[in-house]
């Protein structure tokens, strides 16, 4: 059966507990949002030996705008992506998540950053890494780098369906880079521009009967992987295992539909 995977979203349990909880309620793969390097290797052993594997890291994004710029912090910023793919190669994670700008108004395509990024997905193939580039709010900076990297092996595509849901409706991501897919960052909100909320599916208003179909018609067989938060504001007062079961049944709702014949 395919595998389904969820992301260590904070909870005031042990990570050991926490993890073993994961993996009870049906849970397969982990994905490890953004974080320094030694936080990662501090959650491993739990992540392991609780029976779970990873999918995917997430790079850190927060100054991702400096890889197309020609400062100092640059310097920074490319070595946070490196250490998430040294991380990727260490603890078994096959793909390392990497955004190609944030925020409204990214700098535009520059040579300094085109030259970051081809160095960025030569250091990672040598590692057997693949770099998975996430749509934000823009089409142009993705468009370019699956026009760029057309032949690297290495490289896919994560689609966010929350990203597109709230910040570019009108653009058909899987129908542009479906064949692409390597991973998945799967969660909702109420598709109001700015409001990345990611609940979980069908507690919003994307439309996952859509997105489920999209995946099917993708061919895609890896993880079904959700990016999703127990937000005070739409769940109260919910435990982490009632949440977790939550968001269980909605990820298999997803895919019976996938994988359906």
């Amino acid at each position: 059966m395919r595998d389904i995977g969820i992301n260590l979203f904070t909870t005031d349990l042990p990570i050991k507990e926490y993890a073993k909880l994961i993996k009870s309620i049906g849970f397969t793969k982990i994905l490890h949002d953004p974080a320094a390097p030694e936080v990662i290797k501090a959650n491993v052993e739990a992540v392991l030996s609780a029976g779970l594997s990873f999918d995917q890291l997430h790079a850190p994004y927060h100054t991702i705008n400096n890889m197309w710029l020609d400062n100092i912090e640059s310097e920074d910023t490319y070595r946070e992506l490196t250490d998430t793919i040294d991380c990727c190669a260490e603890v078994g994670a096959p793909i390392a998540t990497v955004h190609l700008s944030s925020g409204p108004n990214p700098p535009t395509i520059t040579d300094i950053g085109r030259a970051r990024y081809t160095n960025l997905v030569e250091y990672a193939a040598k590692k057997g890494i693949t770099v998975a580039f996430e749509n934000q709010r823009f089409l142009f900076n993705i468009a370019w780098a699956f026009h760029n990297f057309r032949d690297a092996s290495n490289v896919g595509f994560c689609w966010d369906v929350g990203h597109q849901a709230c910040a570019t409706p009108n653009i058909e991501f899987m129908r542009l880079f479906g064949d692409r897919l390597v991973c998945t960052h799967i969660e909702d909100n109420n598709c109001v521009p700015g409001e990345d909320l990611h609940i979980l599916p069908f507690d919003g208003k994307a439309d996952f009967i859509k997105a489920a179909q999209q995946i099917k018609e993708s061919n895609y067989k890896g993880c079904l992987t959700m990016e999703v938060y127990p937000r005070r504001d739409v769940y109260g007062s919910y435990t982490t295992e009632a949440f977790l079961e939550r968001a269980y049944n909605a990820i298999c709702r997803i895919r019976d539909i996938v994988d359906a014949d």
